[in-house]
Protein backbone atom coordinates (compact mmCIF):
# COMPACT_ATOMS: atom_id res chain seq x y z
CA UNK A 1 0.00 0.00 0.00
CA UNK A 2 3.19 2.53 0.80
CA UNK A 3 4.02 1.85 -3.04
CA UNK A 4 0.26 3.21 -4.04
CA UNK A 5 -0.11 6.05 -1.49
CA UNK A 6 4.18 7.15 -2.73
CA UNK A 7 2.38 6.65 -6.74
CA UNK A 8 -1.15 8.44 -6.27
CA UNK A 9 -0.23 12.18 -5.19
CA UNK A 10 1.62 11.99 -7.98
CA UNK A 11 -1.01 11.49 -10.74
CA UNK A 12 -2.98 14.07 -8.78
CA UNK A 13 -0.80 16.96 -9.10
CA UNK A 14 -1.82 18.44 -12.99
CA UNK A 15 -5.58 18.31 -11.45
CA UNK A 16 -4.75 20.04 -8.01
CA UNK A 17 -2.11 22.86 -9.31
CA UNK A 18 -3.54 25.73 -10.85
CA UNK A 19 -1.06 25.98 -13.83
CA UNK A 20 -0.04 29.85 -13.28
CA UNK A 21 1.22 28.95 -9.92
CA UNK A 22 2.39 25.70 -11.10
CA UNK A 23 4.29 27.57 -13.75
CA UNK A 24 5.45 30.28 -11.38
CA UNK A 25 7.05 27.59 -8.30
CA UNK A 26 8.32 25.60 -11.70
CA UNK A 27 10.27 28.28 -13.07
CA UNK A 28 11.05 29.83 -9.46
CA UNK A 29 15.32 29.86 -9.23
CA UNK A 30 15.83 31.96 -6.71
CA UNK A 31 17.10 28.84 -4.30
CA UNK A 32 20.00 26.29 -4.81
CA UNK A 33 18.78 22.91 -4.93
CA UNK A 34 20.09 22.24 -1.24
CA UNK A 35 17.47 24.60 -0.06
CA UNK A 36 14.53 23.52 -1.80
CA UNK A 37 15.69 19.86 -0.15
CA UNK A 38 15.32 21.65 3.22
CA UNK A 39 12.35 23.56 2.34
CA UNK A 40 10.90 19.60 0.82
CA UNK A 41 11.79 18.54 4.32
CA UNK A 42 9.96 20.98 6.56
CA UNK A 43 7.06 20.29 4.31
CA UNK A 44 4.15 19.20 5.70
CA UNK A 45 1.77 19.91 3.09
CA UNK A 46 1.09 17.16 -0.18
CA UNK A 47 0.70 20.15 -2.60
CA UNK A 48 3.49 22.01 -1.82
CA UNK A 49 5.74 18.89 -1.44
CA UNK A 50 4.51 17.81 -5.20
CA UNK A 51 5.83 20.99 -6.35
CA UNK A 52 9.10 21.24 -4.38
CA UNK A 53 10.05 17.73 -5.79
CA UNK A 54 9.16 18.81 -9.19
CA UNK A 55 11.73 21.77 -8.73
CA UNK A 56 14.20 19.32 -6.92
CA UNK A 57 14.38 17.17 -10.08
CA UNK A 58 14.17 20.36 -12.23
CA UNK A 59 17.12 21.50 -10.90
CA UNK A 60 18.86 18.47 -10.78
CA UNK A 61 18.89 17.93 -14.26
CA UNK A 62 20.07 21.28 -15.15
CA UNK A 63 23.38 20.28 -12.64
CA UNK A 64 26.47 19.53 -14.37
CA UNK A 65 29.21 16.86 -13.31
CA UNK A 66 30.47 19.05 -10.58
CA UNK A 67 27.09 20.28 -9.87
CA UNK A 68 26.12 16.48 -9.23
CA UNK A 69 29.11 15.85 -7.13
CA UNK A 70 28.44 18.85 -5.00
CA UNK A 71 24.31 17.21 -4.37
CA UNK A 72 25.36 14.13 -3.98
CA UNK A 73 28.52 15.04 -1.57
CA UNK A 74 25.08 16.85 0.22
CA UNK A 75 23.32 14.12 0.20
CA UNK A 76 25.90 12.38 2.36
CA UNK A 77 26.61 14.45 4.42
CA UNK A 78 23.63 16.45 5.61
CA UNK A 79 20.98 13.60 5.24
CA UNK A 80 22.73 10.79 7.01
CA UNK A 81 21.95 9.39 10.33
CA UNK A 82 21.83 10.76 13.52
CA UNK A 83 24.27 7.93 15.64
CA UNK A 84 23.14 10.18 19.01
CA UNK A 85 19.95 9.72 18.41
CA UNK A 86 19.79 6.33 18.09
CA UNK A 87 21.92 5.84 20.66
CA UNK A 88 18.67 7.40 23.02
CA UNK A 89 16.30 5.50 21.05
CA UNK A 90 18.20 2.00 21.44
CA UNK A 91 18.02 3.38 25.56
CA UNK A 92 14.59 3.93 25.32
CA UNK A 93 12.99 0.41 23.95
CA UNK A 94 15.54 -1.08 26.29
CA UNK A 95 14.40 0.48 29.33
CA UNK A 96 10.58 -0.11 27.69
CA UNK A 97 10.57 -2.25 24.64
CA UNK A 98 7.26 -1.40 23.64
CA UNK A 99 5.32 -0.50 20.05
CA UNK A 100 6.06 2.94 20.37
CA UNK A 101 10.16 3.21 21.12
CA UNK A 102 10.41 0.66 18.49
CA UNK A 103 9.19 2.89 16.28
CA UNK A 104 11.48 5.32 16.91
CA UNK A 105 14.56 2.96 17.08
CA UNK A 106 13.76 2.26 13.24
CA UNK A 107 13.08 5.44 12.60
CA UNK A 108 16.00 7.33 13.98
CA UNK A 109 18.38 4.17 12.05
CA UNK A 110 17.16 5.47 8.35
CA UNK A 111 18.95 8.15 7.23
CA UNK A 112 16.94 11.05 6.04
CA UNK A 113 18.03 10.51 2.49
CA UNK A 114 15.54 7.79 2.20
CA UNK A 115 12.70 10.20 3.24
CA UNK A 116 13.71 13.09 1.15
CA UNK A 117 13.71 10.61 -2.02
CA UNK A 118 10.55 9.27 -1.27
CA UNK A 119 8.85 12.65 -1.20
CA UNK A 120 10.88 13.40 -4.60
CA UNK A 121 9.26 10.45 -5.71
CA UNK A 122 5.72 11.95 -5.64
CA UNK A 123 6.18 13.70 -8.42
CA UNK A 124 4.85 12.92 -12.18
CA UNK A 125 7.51 10.99 -13.73
CA UNK A 126 9.25 11.03 -10.31
CA UNK A 127 10.25 7.52 -10.22
CA UNK A 128 11.97 7.48 -13.98
CA UNK A 129 13.36 10.66 -13.07
CA UNK A 130 15.07 8.97 -9.85
CA UNK A 131 16.38 5.63 -11.50
CA UNK A 132 18.69 8.66 -14.09
CA UNK A 133 19.33 10.19 -11.19
CA UNK A 134 21.02 6.79 -9.58
CA UNK A 135 22.44 6.07 -13.05
CA UNK A 136 24.47 9.71 -12.57
CA UNK A 137 25.36 8.12 -8.59
CA UNK A 138 26.65 5.46 -10.11
CA UNK A 139 29.11 7.38 -12.46
CA UNK A 140 29.65 9.71 -9.30
CA UNK A 141 30.82 6.80 -6.99
CA UNK A 142 33.89 6.01 -9.25
CA UNK A 143 35.39 9.11 -8.31
CA UNK A 144 33.96 9.57 -4.66
CA UNK A 145 33.57 5.55 -3.16
CA UNK A 146 31.95 7.12 0.15
CA UNK A 147 28.88 7.97 -1.83
CA UNK A 148 28.07 4.08 -1.46
CA UNK A 149 26.21 4.81 1.81
CA UNK A 150 23.80 6.91 -0.76
CA UNK A 151 23.15 4.14 -2.92
CA UNK A 152 22.48 1.90 -0.57
CA UNK A 153 19.44 4.19 -0.09
CA UNK A 154 18.39 3.84 -3.79
CA UNK A 155 18.91 0.30 -3.85
CA UNK A 156 16.61 -0.03 -0.98
CA UNK A 157 13.91 2.10 -2.13
CA UNK A 158 14.40 0.72 -5.61
CA UNK A 159 14.00 -3.41 -4.18
CA UNK A 160 10.52 -2.31 -2.38
CA UNK A 161 9.21 0.29 -5.57
CA UNK A 162 10.21 -2.21 -7.87
CA UNK A 163 8.90 -5.52 -5.79
CA UNK A 164 8.14 -8.21 -7.79
CA UNK A 165 4.59 -8.48 -7.16
CA UNK A 166 4.21 -4.95 -8.95
CA UNK A 167 5.68 -5.55 -12.49
CA UNK A 168 3.77 -6.60 -15.56
CA UNK A 169 5.10 -9.48 -17.73
CA UNK A 170 3.58 -8.15 -21.36
CA UNK A 171 4.82 -10.02 -24.61
CA UNK A 172 6.06 -8.13 -27.21
CA UNK A 173 5.65 -8.34 -30.68
CA UNK A 174 4.92 -6.65 -34.03
CA UNK A 175 2.10 -5.15 -33.17
CA UNK A 176 3.08 -3.99 -29.97
CA UNK A 177 3.50 0.15 -29.95
CA UNK A 178 6.29 1.37 -32.39
CA UNK A 179 7.49 3.75 -29.33
CA UNK A 180 7.74 0.65 -27.47
CA UNK A 181 9.64 -1.12 -29.70
CA UNK A 182 12.14 1.36 -30.56
CA UNK A 183 13.25 0.94 -27.10
CA UNK A 184 13.63 -2.61 -28.06
CA UNK A 185 15.88 -1.43 -30.19
CA UNK A 186 17.95 1.05 -28.26
CA UNK A 187 18.25 -1.47 -25.26
CA UNK A 188 19.30 -4.74 -26.93
CA UNK A 189 22.05 -4.83 -24.97
CA UNK A 190 23.74 -8.50 -26.27
CA UNK A 191 23.51 -8.98 -30.10
CA UNK A 192 22.60 -5.40 -31.53
CA UNK A 193 19.50 -5.09 -33.50
CA UNK A 194 20.54 -2.63 -36.40
CA UNK A 195 17.21 -1.41 -38.25
CA UNK A 196 13.42 -1.86 -38.16
CA UNK A 197 13.69 -4.92 -40.84
CA UNK A 198 16.45 -6.93 -38.65
CA UNK A 199 14.17 -6.45 -35.44
CA UNK A 200 11.40 -7.53 -37.66
CA UNK A 201 12.79 -10.73 -38.01
CA UNK A 202 13.18 -11.06 -34.36
CA UNK A 203 9.37 -10.73 -33.28
CA UNK A 204 7.67 -11.92 -36.29
CA UNK A 205 8.01 -15.21 -36.67
CA UNK A 206 5.47 -18.12 -35.46
CA UNK A 207 8.76 -19.64 -33.20
CA UNK A 208 10.23 -16.12 -32.23
CA UNK A 209 8.59 -14.81 -28.87
CA UNK A 210 9.78 -11.34 -26.97
CA UNK A 211 8.62 -10.97 -23.63
CA UNK A 212 9.37 -7.85 -20.75
CA UNK A 213 8.67 -6.55 -17.54
CA UNK A 214 6.66 -3.54 -17.16
CA UNK A 215 6.49 -1.17 -13.96
CA UNK A 216 3.12 1.02 -13.01
CA UNK A 217 5.29 4.09 -13.37
CA UNK A 218 7.65 3.59 -16.19
CA UNK A 219 5.01 1.70 -18.56
CA UNK A 220 5.86 3.03 -22.01
CA UNK A 221 8.97 1.69 -21.77
CA UNK A 222 10.51 -2.39 -20.37
CA UNK A 223 12.81 -2.42 -17.18
CA UNK A 224 13.92 -5.64 -19.02
CA UNK A 225 12.96 -7.97 -21.82
CA UNK A 226 13.94 -11.62 -22.89
CA UNK A 227 14.33 -12.81 -26.46
CA UNK A 228 13.03 -16.29 -27.28
CA UNK A 229 13.57 -18.92 -30.38
CA UNK A 230 11.45 -22.34 -30.16
CA UNK A 231 13.53 -24.95 -32.36
CA UNK A 232 14.21 -28.78 -32.28
CA UNK A 233 17.60 -28.57 -30.94
CA UNK A 234 19.48 -26.66 -28.21
CA UNK A 235 21.83 -24.20 -31.11
CA UNK A 236 25.82 -24.34 -30.50
CA UNK A 237 25.88 -20.92 -32.18
CA UNK A 238 24.54 -17.53 -31.71
CA UNK A 239 24.16 -17.76 -36.19
CA UNK A 240 21.39 -20.72 -35.94
CA UNK A 241 19.29 -18.10 -34.15
CA UNK A 242 20.27 -14.67 -35.92
CA UNK A 243 21.18 -15.92 -39.36
CA UNK A 244 18.49 -18.21 -40.13
CA UNK A 245 17.69 -19.04 -44.30
CA UNK A 246 14.18 -16.66 -44.74
CA UNK A 247 13.43 -19.87 -46.85
CA UNK A 248 13.73 -22.00 -43.63
CA UNK A 249 11.07 -23.58 -42.08
CA UNK A 250 8.95 -23.28 -38.65
CA UNK A 251 9.30 -26.29 -36.35
CA UNK A 252 6.40 -28.17 -36.46
CA UNK A 253 6.45 -29.55 -33.20
CA UNK A 254 9.51 -27.34 -31.53
CA UNK A 255 10.83 -28.96 -28.55
CA UNK A 256 13.59 -26.30 -27.19
CA UNK A 257 12.75 -22.90 -25.75
CA UNK A 258 15.94 -20.93 -26.51
CA UNK A 259 16.45 -17.97 -24.50
CA UNK A 260 19.19 -15.78 -26.64
CA UNK A 261 19.25 -12.39 -25.37
CA UNK A 262 18.15 -10.94 -21.66
CA UNK A 263 18.65 -6.99 -21.91
CA UNK A 264 17.82 -4.81 -19.01
CA UNK A 265 16.74 -1.46 -19.84
CA UNK A 266 18.06 1.00 -17.35
CA UNK A 267 21.76 1.19 -15.64
CA UNK A 268 20.15 3.07 -12.64
CA UNK A 269 18.22 -0.13 -11.55
CA UNK A 270 22.01 -1.98 -11.35
CA UNK A 271 21.71 -4.83 -9.07
CA UNK A 272 17.66 -4.98 -8.70
CA UNK A 273 17.13 -8.08 -10.28
CA UNK A 274 14.32 -8.89 -11.53
CA UNK A 275 15.63 -11.13 -14.92
CA UNK A 276 15.82 -14.16 -12.97
CA UNK A 277 11.85 -13.56 -12.01
CA UNK A 278 11.22 -12.66 -16.10
CA UNK A 279 12.98 -16.08 -17.49
CA UNK A 280 11.51 -18.16 -14.96
CA UNK A 281 7.93 -16.86 -15.87
CA UNK A 282 8.65 -16.67 -19.64
CA UNK A 283 9.64 -20.48 -19.22
CA UNK A 284 6.46 -21.07 -17.29
CA UNK A 285 4.03 -19.50 -20.01
CA UNK A 286 5.38 -21.30 -23.11
CA UNK A 287 5.04 -24.67 -20.85
CA UNK A 288 1.66 -23.80 -20.55
CA UNK A 289 1.33 -22.56 -24.18
CA UNK A 290 3.18 -25.69 -25.63
CA UNK A 291 3.48 -28.47 -23.54
CA UNK A 292 5.71 -30.06 -25.92
CA UNK A 293 8.71 -28.43 -24.88
CA UNK A 294 11.39 -30.33 -22.95
CA UNK A 295 13.76 -28.13 -22.99
CA UNK A 296 14.73 -24.37 -21.65
CA UNK A 297 18.14 -23.16 -22.77
CA UNK A 298 20.38 -20.42 -23.48
CA UNK A 299 22.77 -19.36 -26.05
CA UNK A 300 24.79 -17.19 -24.15
CA UNK A 301 27.80 -15.07 -24.04
CA UNK A 302 31.03 -15.05 -22.11
CA UNK A 303 31.63 -11.56 -21.55
CA UNK A 304 35.02 -11.94 -19.15
CA UNK A 305 36.54 -14.90 -20.99
CA UNK A 306 38.94 -13.09 -23.04
CA UNK A 307 40.02 -10.54 -20.39
CA UNK A 308 40.65 -13.50 -18.13
CA UNK A 309 42.37 -15.08 -20.79
CA UNK A 310 44.87 -11.78 -21.54
CA UNK A 311 45.40 -11.93 -17.67
CA UNK A 312 46.55 -15.88 -18.33
CA UNK A 313 48.55 -14.93 -21.00
CA UNK A 314 50.65 -12.31 -19.14
CA UNK A 315 52.38 -15.29 -17.00
CA UNK A 316 51.81 -18.15 -19.68
CA UNK A 317 53.88 -18.45 -22.54
CA UNK A 318 51.00 -21.30 -23.78
CA UNK A 319 48.14 -19.35 -23.65
CA UNK A 320 50.05 -16.17 -25.07
CA UNK A 321 50.69 -18.47 -27.92
CA UNK A 322 47.04 -20.05 -28.21
CA UNK A 323 46.14 -16.72 -28.61
CA UNK A 324 48.24 -15.66 -31.00
CA UNK A 325 47.25 -18.19 -33.41
CA UNK A 326 43.55 -18.65 -32.22
CA UNK A 327 40.68 -17.65 -34.89
CA UNK A 328 37.35 -18.38 -36.72
CA UNK A 329 39.78 -20.92 -38.88
CA UNK A 330 41.10 -22.65 -35.69
CA UNK A 331 42.23 -26.66 -36.25
CA UNK A 332 40.58 -29.16 -33.66
CA UNK A 333 43.87 -29.28 -31.36
CA UNK A 334 43.32 -25.33 -30.64
CA UNK A 335 39.82 -25.78 -29.88
CA UNK A 336 40.09 -28.37 -28.04
CA UNK A 337 42.81 -26.24 -26.05
CA UNK A 338 40.63 -23.17 -25.41
CA UNK A 339 37.46 -25.53 -24.53
CA UNK A 340 40.04 -26.78 -21.21
CA UNK A 341 40.99 -22.85 -20.88
CA UNK A 342 36.68 -22.26 -20.60
CA UNK A 343 36.02 -25.15 -18.83
CA UNK A 344 38.67 -23.93 -16.18
CA UNK A 345 37.70 -20.42 -16.35
CA UNK A 346 33.91 -21.48 -15.64
CA UNK A 347 34.28 -24.25 -12.82
CA UNK A 348 37.39 -23.23 -11.08
CA UNK A 349 37.88 -19.30 -11.09
CA UNK A 350 36.66 -17.31 -8.74
CA UNK A 351 36.05 -13.75 -7.93
CA UNK A 352 36.18 -12.59 -4.20
CA UNK A 353 33.07 -13.72 -3.02
CA UNK A 354 34.19 -17.62 -4.15
CA UNK A 355 31.46 -16.82 -7.19
CA UNK A 356 32.57 -17.39 -10.83
CA UNK A 357 34.38 -14.58 -12.72
CA UNK A 358 31.82 -14.36 -15.67
CA UNK A 359 29.17 -12.22 -14.36
CA UNK A 360 26.34 -14.10 -17.11
CA UNK A 361 27.47 -17.34 -15.56
CA UNK A 362 26.62 -15.84 -11.69
CA UNK A 363 23.34 -15.14 -13.03
CA UNK A 364 22.33 -18.19 -14.66
CA UNK A 365 23.27 -20.33 -12.21
CA UNK A 366 22.51 -18.21 -9.07
CA UNK A 367 18.96 -18.76 -10.67
CA UNK A 368 18.95 -22.75 -10.64
CA UNK A 369 20.43 -23.23 -14.55
CA UNK A 370 23.13 -25.89 -15.12
CA UNK A 371 25.90 -25.15 -17.00
CA UNK A 372 25.44 -27.81 -19.79
CA UNK A 373 27.86 -27.21 -23.21
CA UNK A 374 30.53 -24.80 -23.89
CA UNK A 375 30.92 -23.49 -27.90
CA UNK A 376 34.05 -23.10 -29.18
CA UNK A 377 32.88 -20.38 -31.86
CA UNK A 378 29.74 -20.23 -31.29
CA UNK A 379 29.88 -16.36 -32.05
CA UNK A 380 32.64 -16.06 -34.68
CA UNK A 381 31.52 -12.62 -35.59
CA UNK A 382 33.89 -9.28 -34.78
CA UNK A 383 32.61 -8.64 -31.41
CA UNK A 384 32.14 -12.05 -30.85
CA UNK A 385 36.21 -12.45 -31.58
CA UNK A 386 36.91 -9.40 -29.67
CA UNK A 387 34.61 -9.91 -26.62
CA UNK A 388 35.56 -14.24 -25.50
CA UNK A 389 37.67 -15.41 -28.83
CA UNK A 390 33.74 -16.91 -30.18
CA UNK A 391 33.08 -18.93 -27.17
CA UNK A 392 29.64 -19.01 -25.92
CA UNK A 393 27.56 -21.09 -23.47
CA UNK A 394 24.35 -23.00 -23.63
CA UNK A 395 22.96 -23.06 -19.62
CA UNK A 396 19.36 -25.11 -19.34
CA UNK A 397 16.48 -24.75 -16.92
CA UNK A 398 15.39 -27.99 -15.74
CA UNK A 399 12.09 -26.08 -13.92
CA UNK A 400 11.77 -29.20 -11.54
CA UNK A 401 15.40 -28.48 -10.37
CA UNK A 402 15.93 -24.36 -10.24
CA UNK A 403 15.17 -23.88 -6.50
CA UNK A 404 17.49 -26.92 -5.78
CA UNK A 405 20.38 -26.05 -7.99
CA UNK A 406 19.81 -22.23 -6.63
CA UNK A 407 19.73 -23.29 -2.78
CA UNK A 408 22.94 -25.56 -4.26
CA UNK A 409 24.77 -22.55 -5.57
CA UNK A 410 23.92 -20.15 -3.06
CA UNK A 411 24.39 -22.10 -0.16
CA UNK A 412 27.38 -24.09 -1.10
CA UNK A 413 28.71 -21.99 -3.83
CA UNK A 414 28.29 -25.45 -6.16
CA UNK A 415 28.39 -24.79 -9.98
CA UNK A 416 25.96 -27.45 -11.31
CA UNK A 417 27.07 -28.08 -14.28
CA UNK A 418 27.52 -31.19 -17.12
CA UNK A 419 29.69 -34.10 -17.63
CA UNK A 420 30.27 -32.37 -21.23
CA UNK A 421 31.79 -29.71 -19.31
CA UNK A 422 33.73 -31.11 -16.57
CA UNK A 423 35.30 -33.99 -19.11
CA UNK A 424 36.57 -30.53 -20.64
CA UNK A 425 38.90 -29.82 -17.39
CA UNK A 426 41.01 -33.09 -18.78
CA UNK A 427 41.75 -32.61 -22.15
Amino acid sequence: MQFFQDLMPALRLSKWAPSVIRKHLLNEETEAIGALCTMMMASDGEFSSLLLAERILHAFEKLDRDGRLEFFTLLHTDYDIDVASIKRSVEDYERRPDADNLLRVTAAAEPGRQELLRRINLTPGGTRRLVKMREHLLAAMREKPELKKIDTDFHHLFNAWFNRGFLLMEPIDWTTPAHILEKIIAYEAVHEIENWSELRSRLEPEDRYCYGFFHPSMEDEPLVFVEVALTDQVPSGIGEILQRCPEAETPNNPSCAIFYSISTCHRGLAGVSFGNFLIKQVATSLKLRFPQLKTFATISPAPGFRRWLEAQAEVEDGVRDLMAEFDVDADEDLRHELEKLAASYFLEQKNNDHEPLDPVARFHLKNGAILERINILGNPSDKGMERSLGTMVNYVYDLSRVEENHEDYVKNNRIISSSQVRKALSR
